[in-house]
């Protein structure tokens, strides 16, 4: 059985997902006999731009050892408590959706159930107001857990982070060739298949040069060299339910401090994300070619930026969907290789990550085990589906009626899957969080919510808690979080002390 262990693993494409992946690999393989190799060109741009990350980010920062004050100050980076999601609903409207609950559960129940219970009593205040993540957010303040502290919203802070994604891709990069990954500069020109399996056995550069490998992992991006190019996978269109199919990204100077939170604004025809990185801020608007032209799209956009650009407009096409396999043969896809969901909540690192880990643990040797292959584009294409429907919500869950592109959202059909979730929470005020789905209760809670769907009834056990109690547990949750949010510093002042980035 030996002569059926993988032992030369071939990375295609570099950028965030092709260092990932190596990153990953070099870490988990703890193996010298088994060779990873990266090819990436210089020539071939990537996407890197502000990019702004959910907690999960922070298994795969641990998983690598990595200290964290150190990839802050290395990758530019600020802190991140939620994301703010401006004109979604209403216009002139906005909301937090955070990483962190907004109070305590109670009672083996969902503390939105309790609130809800609270507001039919007209004594409630906003819901905003039990969730320390939003609230410091809305003041610019962030602190790490502080794991002394038992029992107090203090211990249990969430966050992600927001950096620059081509310092990130380079920080990955110092990490996986300190590993033994060896990175080969060029670009591939084609790929060489087995006659009978159809499986990538090598490939080979302009200059000539050629490659061989028992597993190829494709991350060239939109492109998809191997995975569609070579293979012609084919890919399954979801622009019906996510209409933009174009983006255009900016760099503006920053304007006072950075805030801990990334900001999601809807436009006309799509959307403009701001993300406040420590010297300067990202910025894209995110759009959909049928509404708008390029040029009004990057008008728009300028006409959105806090401070003055500091970068060349950079323009991107996609079509949101997912490759009918994103692993095929010998083949893996990731990143945009595998698939495209807007980076409207922020879960495109998350998903190379996931990516990273299902690859481990569905590792093959060289037999390729079909069954395994079916079991890793199965858990794949639900978790795409399940994001992709959390992304149709915001579109959908909109009154706006004031543009033909929202008129379009509002009205548009949408899957079964998440017409089941709005109704049973708009009877009952139920979630549920289907196989440890990216996002759970809190994060559907907050959109809708967020976005003005209010449920005709609550779950009838928050009403098993006497109303004396409950009055006493609200105040006092209340009173607790307002506290919490005294002690802590600001954003800005955290990062001074604990993790500035060099600005030179």
């Amino acid at each position: 059985m030996s002569d059926q262990k993988i032992k030369n693993i071939v990375i295609v494409g570099g950028g965030t997902a092709g260092w990932m992946v190596a990153a990953g690999l070099s870490r988990l393989i703890n193996d010298e006999t088994v060779n990873i190799r990266l090819i990436e060109s210089e020539a071939i741009g990537t996407v890197g731009v502000g990019e702004a990350t959910i907690p999960h980010i922070n298994y795969f920062n641990r998983l690598l050892g990595l200290d964290e004050n150190d990839f802050v100050k290395k990758t530019n980076a600020t802190f991140k408590l939620g994301i703010e999601f401006v004109n979604w609903g209403k216009l002139g409207e906005s909301y937090i959706h955070p990483f962190g609950d907004y109070g305590v559960n109670m009672e083996g129940l969902r503390f939105h159930h309790f609130w809800h219970r609270y507001n039919a009593l007209g004594k409630a205040p906003s819901v905003d107001e039990y969730c320390l993540q939003i609230l410091a957010a809305q003041q610019g303040k962030f602190q790490r857990p502080d794991m002394s502290l038992k029992n107090s919203p203090l211990n249990s802070i969430v966050y992600a982070f927001q950096f620059d994604a081509s310092l990130y891709a380079k920080f990955m990069r110092e990490f996986a060739e300190s590993r033994g990954v060896k990175r080969i500069e060029g670009k591939i020109t084609k790929a060489g298949q087995h006659p009978e399996t159809g499986h990538i056995e090598s490939v080979t550069l302009e200059n000539g040069e050629s490659y061989e490998g028992d597993l190829f992992i494709d991350c060239s991006g939109f492109r998809g060299l191997l995975i569609e190019q070579t293979l012609k996978t084919g890919y399954e269109d979801w622009s019906a339910m996510l209409p933009c199919d174009r983006a255009v990204a900016r760099g503006c100077e920053s304007v006072g401090e950075p805030a801990p939170y990334t900001r999601a604004t809807a436009k006309d025809a799509g959307w403009q994300w701001r993300i406040p990185l420590q010297s300067r801020i990202g910025n894209g608007h995110v759009y959909c070619s049928e509404y708008i032209s390029d040029d009004d799209a990057l008008a728009s956009l300028i006409a959105g930026l806090d401070g003055e650009p500091i970068s060349d407009p950079n323009f991107l096409r996609f079509k949101t969907g997912i490759r009918k396999k994103t692993w095929n043969k010998n083949v893996i896809s990731l990143g945009l290789a595998a698939g495209f969901l807007e980076p409207l909540e922020s879960t495109s690192i998350h998903l190379i990550q996931t990516a990273v880990a299902r690859l481990m643990q569905c590792f093959p040797d060289k037999d390729f085990a079909q069954s395994n292959i079916d079991y890793f584009n199965t858990k794949t294409r639900q978790e795409y589906l399940q994001v992709r429907d959390f992304l149709i919500l915001h579109y959908y869950a909109t009154e706006r009626e004031d543009t033909p592109f929202w008129r379009y959202c509002k009205n548009m059909d949408i899957p079964d899957t998440l017409k089941e979730r709005i109704a049973i929470y708009k009877d009952t005020a139920r979630l549920y969080r289907h196989d440890n789905e990216i996002f759970g209760e809190t994060s559907w809670f907050a959109v809708m919510h967020g976005q003005g769907i209010m449920p005709e009834r609550y779950h009838p056990m928050a009403n098993s808690l006497p109303e004396a109690t409950l009055l006493d547990r609200m105040d006092q949750l209340e009173r607790v979080t307002q506290a919490c949010l005294d002690k802590m510093p600001k954003h800005q002042s955290f990062i001074n002390a604990n993790c500035k980035a060099d600005m030179n």
